[in-house]
Order: C-alpha cells, then sequence, then structure tokens
C-alpha cells in the first residue's frame, strides 16, 4: 500500500518538475525589485515575471524594462530602461538624452515615463557597438546604470519585466 502511494506521489513531482523546470529556466523567471532606481514605475519589493524567450525571436526595443546580469559580477541582476540601441549614439547634455540612429536620425527622447520636471543629470557621448545597450534607471537621481558603466552587451540581458505584482504592499505602509 505505501509502495503504491509513494510509487503516485514520486510519479507527480517528476511530471511536476519535468513541466516546471523549463519555464523557470528557459521561458519566465521571477524576480524581486531591490533598491529604488527604478521608481515609480518599479518600487522595491515588487516581484515581476521576467519574459526570457520574446528576446530569442526579436531584439530588444528602447523603452522596454529588462533584467541583465550586473556589469563586473555574475551573481547580481539590475533592473532598467532601454534608452540606446546598436550602433546608435546616444548623447546626455543640459539634462535631455538625444540619439542619433544608426541610419542618422537625431531624435530628443520624449521620456513619459519619468515623473514630472525630472531630467538627465550627467553628460555623456557614447556610440554603441552592435551588440551593445545604453540603460537608464527611471529614477535619474538614485540610478547607478549606463552613465556609470557604460553600455552592456545583449548577451548580460536576461529577459523583459512582463508582469508587476505587489506582493509586499501592506508591508510598504
Amino acid at each position: 500500500m505505501w509502495k503504491k502511494f509513494l510509487k503516485e506521489n514520486l510519479e507527480m513531482i517528476l511530471i511536476a518538475l519535468a513541466i516546471v523546470l523549463p519555464i523557470r529556466f528557459f521561458v519566465m523567471q521571477p524576480f524581486v525589485v531591490h533598491g529604488s532606481s527604478m521608481e515609480p514605475t518599479y518600487l522595491p519589493r515588487d516581484y515581476i515575471i521576467v519574459d526570457e524567450i520574446s528576446y530569442r525571436f526579436r531584439a530588444p526595443e528602447r523603452f522596454e524594462v529588462v533584467v541583465f546580469k550586473a556589469p563586473n559580477t555574475t551573481k547580481q541582476y539590475y533592473i532598467k530602461r532601454i534608452i540606446g540601441l546598436p550602433n546608435e549614439e546616444v548623447i546626455i547634455k543640459d539634462g535631455k538624452v538625444t540619439i542619433i540612429t544608426s541610419d542618422n536620425q537625431l531624435i530628443v527622447l520624449d521620456e513619459m515615463f519619468l515623473p514630472e520636471g525630472v531630467m538627465t543629470n550627467g553628460s555623456i557621448d557614447i556610440k554603441l557597438g552592435p551588440d551593445q545597450y545604453f540603460l537608464l534607471g527611471d529614477n535619474r537621481f538614485a540610478s547607478y546604470d549606463s552613465r556609470h558603466w557604460g553600455p552592456i552587451s545583449r548577451e548580460a540581458i536576461i529577459g523583459r519585466a512582463w508582469l508587476r505584482f505587489d506582493l509586499f504592499s501592506d508591508l510598504n505602509q
């Protein structure tokens, strides 16, 4: 009797693992936001699901929020917004972000996701390589981002922030 019970439970666990593990490692992954660099879009302790599969079929796009391996370490992950795309030039001057696209179009970014009155501090003029992205946090005054450590490679990007859950809303108050 107990052998049948053990066998059925073991089979159920193996089936669950066969379904859950591939999804967890290749399709989507949970993360918890730490720090205030993406406020007000993402708050500390927001729980997000990261879509890891989309970028296998298409390139990351401007203004998408991504989770990526932090520069100079493989043990930490950051969440930031894509501002500059491969082969573009990113210019930050006088509080504005300007992009010179790969086909030489000049774009002054209208960053509607930033709180009113927030400007991008710093002075940068950087040409991105064919596999590089320039990332900024939405909370420009409290973000450690590409203004400090430069562009990141495509291979460092884990995926795009897809779903957000505020699991700790009662604790944040």
